[in-house]
């Protein structure tokens, strides 16, 4: 039952180390590599590179909300909520072809 999360890549679990640019300052972001995989496919999905998307998700967070007692956390739930999204869309398609 558990094989398919049991003998997942070590790759996915493995933390990766990125700097960027935020508001002028260079951080270090660290991030299992799964999550830098799905973050890399929402920046291509709305037309930016990584750093720029997670640049403008950073500033639109400090505007709406004040600095992100866990940004990190934060982008973990975003990668969550555009993979949910994501499938939601393909699994409604999927009803639609069948229903036509």
């Amino acid at each position: 039952m558990c094989q398919i999360f049991a003998g997942q890549d070590p790759e996915n679990y493995s933390y990766v180390s990125r700097s960027i640019r935020l508001d002028g300052q260079v951080t270090s972001i660290r991030l299992e590599g799964l999550y830098w995989s799905v973050l890399d496919d929402v920046a291509q999905s709305q037309g930016f590179t990584t750093p720029e998307f997670i640049s403008k998700l950073h500033r639109e967070v400090m505007e709406l909300r004040g600095a992100p007692q866990n940004f990190t956390s934060l982008l973990r739930s975003a990668c969550l909520i555009y993979t949910d999204n994501r499938l939601a869309t393909r699994l409604e398609d999927q009803r639609q072809l069948k229903a036509s």
